[in-house]
């Protein structure tokens, strides 16, 4: 695969991400740079990344864990789903070939705050009693998202 990333590369985006993952009301995250890079070294290892996905926003579930959490393909069809809050880190692995059920949802919320609906397309990856959920609210993360899905899709399903 192309452009495969290191776990340097993978722990620059998710840099950039915590930054980001800040919204107006709350306060900055409170993030050990340091710890998250070596555990994103100690997680990934010699790993190459194929995609990655950050989801702004905790999936349900997730709440007391973290303020988001990011979704890797390894060039090695493996997905690491990593949780990254103040003083938080986890992360799953499972390899493509171990999910039971890969399903796409592309469907309305209802946004309380705003009154109004908005879309949203999901990608939920499950096996046994766990689901690795990717969420997408606009069109740069749908694209993001649907890479992910194809990728799965390809290697969970190849034509023959």
């Amino acid at each position: 695969m192309a452009g495969l990333m290191t776990a340097a590369e993978v722990f620059e985006k998710i840099q950039t991400a915590a930054a980001a993952a800040t919204g107006p009301d709350e306060r900055a995250l409170q993030i050990d740079y340091s710890a998250l890079k070596t555990n994103i070294q100690a997680a990934l290892g010699d790993r190459k990344v194929a995609l990655m996905h950050v989801n702004k926003f905790l999936p349900e579930g997730y709440e007391d864990q973290g303020r988001f959490n990011v979704l890797l393909l390894t060039g090695g069809k493996v997905v690491y789903d990593l949780v990254v809050g103040d003083s938080y880190f986890r992360y799953d692995i499972v390899s493509v070939s171990d999910l039971d059920k890969v399903q796409v949802i592309d469907a309305v919320w209802e946004n309380r705050e705003k009154r109004q609906e908005e879309p949203f397309l999901s990608l939920r990856l499950m096996h046994a009693e766990e689901a690795h959920l990717l969420l997408a609210l606009n069109d740069e993360e749908r694209k993001s998202l649907l890479a992910f899905a194809s990728a799965v899709g390809m290697a969970r399903h190849p034509e023959r």
